[in-house]
This record gives C-alpha cells, structure tokens and sequence, in this order.
C-alpha cells in the first residue's frame, strides 16, 4: 500500500508540473504578438513593445509616436477589447494620411 501512495503520489505531482509548465508557455504566447492581437493585449504591453509593433504594422518608423497614441485611446474606449490591433491600425494610418493632406493643402 506504501509502494501505491508513494507512485501515486509522484504521478500527481509530475502532472501538476507538466500542467503548470503548459499553462506558462500559452500565458507566454499569447501574450507575446501583439499584432495580431486584440486591443485588451495593447493596454497590457510595455511602451517599447507598442512602438515596435507599430514599427511592424505600418513598416516605417515614421510618425510612431502618433500611431502608438492613437491605438491607446483606440483600446482605452469602452467596448474596444474585441478590435484587432491591425484594423485600429489601419484606421489610425488613414487618419493620420488624411490629416497631412489637410495640412498641405
């Protein structure tokens, strides 16, 4: 009886381990691509990680900051969580191509 508890005892713990290691490594990747994620990972991200998937997105380093601005209050609106970071991208992009021909005008 001593010999069962103890293998039964060494089973739960070996699947307590490879159950707690699983769920780390999802948690890691979900969280790890931003970009084609959704704008609840946007708010949780670092302003660094924000800048470099702009970067990525748009695939030009011109007017960043604006861009990672507007996707902020673009997450930070109410019922927003469910809009990808792609098309609040976009639709920052095209504000922003928009504002500068006024301006040039």
């Amino acid at each position: 009886m001593k010999i069962i508890k103890s293998n039964l005892k060494l089973v739960v713990g070996i699947l307590a381990l490879v159950l707690s290691a699983s769920v780390f490594f999802i948690a890691m990747k979900s969280q790890s691509n931003i970009e084609e994620g959704n704008l609840r990972a946007w708010l949780s991200a670092s302003d660094a990680r924000r800048a470099a998937a702009v970067e990525i997105l748009t695939g030009t380093t011109e007017n960043s900051d604006l861009m990672v601005a507007c996707i902020t209050k673009m997450a930070s609106m109410s019922d927003s969580g469910r809009v990808k970071v792609v098309d609040a991208a976009s639709l920052c992009s095209v504000g922003i191509e928009l504002r500068s021909n006024n301006d040039e005008e």
